[in-house]
């Protein structure tokens, strides 16, 4: 069904998504890229660079909580009306394993969308050779401002 999480998107919705990713000046000094955009569903990767790195040489926690965010907030995007915009009103992420690898996806799925609040699961993923490890899971809120277009600042 086209109202299932994980169906296609549409061509607007991801068109939007697409658009507002390119405009983030975060995810591009990370180095992250939008790998997939569905319904209520979206995976960015960002491949690993020692300047992404903590001082044992893992992904830093930061920067695997901004992919996470942004995977929770565009999947949720996906769904919002076209006249619309999204905040993350909050999100909490648990660390379960080292984060190594070549690179990490992280993958945002809507759990509830309402008229204002949705709420979405996250899921951050490394991969390291032919293993992929869950390396943290979190939960987030965020809001949809209807009639406030997402569009750059200025």
């Amino acid at each position: 069904m086209a109202d299932e999480i994980g169906a296609a998107a549409g061509e607007e919705a991801e068109q939007r998504v697409r658009e507002s990713f390119a405009r983030q000046g975060l995810m591009a000094h990370l180095g992250a890229s939008l790998q997939e955009v569905r319904r209520g569903l979206v995976t960015i990767r960002m491949p690993y660079r020692p300047e992404l790195s903590q001082q044992h040489g893992f992904f830093h926690a930061g920067g695997l909580s901004a992919i996470a965010d942004s995977a929770g907030g565009y999947a949720g995007f996906s769904m919002f009306p076209p006249d619309s915009s999204v905040l993350t009103v909050e999100f909490k992420v648990n660390l379960l394993n080292p984060a190594r690898g070549e690179f990490l996806d992280a993958i945002g799925r809507v759990v509830k969308s309402g008229r204002t609040l949705t709420v979405c699961q996250l899921e951050v993923f490394a991969q390291s050779g032919a293993q992929r490890t869950l390396v943290a899971i979190g939960q987030q809120t965020l809001m949809c401002l209807l009639g406030m277009p997402d569009k750059p600042a200025g």
